[in-house]
């Protein structure tokens, strides 16, 4: 535990970033991942590529794009091919999907979408993943355009480095530059009142599925 008015500090050596679709993770953990991917062992994992929509056939392309501005290796990038807004057919099998990934990677925290997110594969993803990743700490992100209630419990003090990659990363997405949620404006605003939220200048807000922890002298 910190001492009085210190930050407390949190580690995982292999860090698991879980969303449903291309531009969820960066949405709502872009700075947490440019702020933490020299210090430990990234992965990202998006379970729909949205190839079957002919609107979004270079959303993978751009996902990979804003991967590598925040600093996540190819080879950490994992897309999958559920078919979007059909995720709670497929609840089964994303569980198993999950259950594998928990044990080939054995990540030490997993992020993924709040409890409070309204659309159906965002909510699949999050129910699924407490059940496979027992024993793993959890926290939830926040997709601005789909979320209904969420408040950020934990906050994760950002830099403006990171805050610059966020928005670098975001900016890759040519498909949705018209969307309001990927506003410059907007994205800093949330980086700002989650920091003021801390008594910082700038934090990611999360909230806790669940915290695995041990306590040390």
């Amino acid at each position: 535990m910190a001492a009085l008015n210190q930050a407390i500090q949190f580690f995982g050596r292999k860090v698991i970033f879980i969303g449903a679709h291309p531009d969820d993770i960066e949405l709502g953990c872009g700075a947490l991942i440019a702020h933490i991917v020299k210090k430990t062992e990234v992965v990202c994992v998006t379970l729909s590529d949205n190839q079957k929509n002919p609107e979004l056939i270079n959303l993978v392309q751009e996902h990979h794009r804003s991967m590598a501005v925040l600093g996540v290796p190819e080879s950490n990038i994992v897309l999958g091919s559920f078919e979007t807004r059909r995720f709670p057919q497929a609840r089964q099998e994303i569980l198993e999907y999950l259950i594998d990934l928990n044990r080939r990677l054995r990540p030490d925290m997993v992020f993924v979408h709040t409890r409070a997110d309204l659309h159906q594969d965002h909510a699949t993803v999050t129910q699924e993943a407490l059940r496979a990743f027992r024993g793993v700490s959890l926290l939830e992100f926040d997709v601005l355009r789909s979320s209904d209630g969420f408040f950020p419990y934990f906050l994760v003090e950002v830099n403006e480095e990171d805050v610059e990659c966020k928005l670098k990363a975001l900016a890759e997405y040519k498909t949705y530059a018209s969307r309001y949620y990927f506003s410059p404006e907007i994205t800093r605003a949330t980086l700002i009142r989650n920091g003021a939220l801390a008594e910082r200048p700038y934090a990611e807000g999360f909230d806790i599925l669940r915290v695995v922890s041990a306590f040390k002298e």
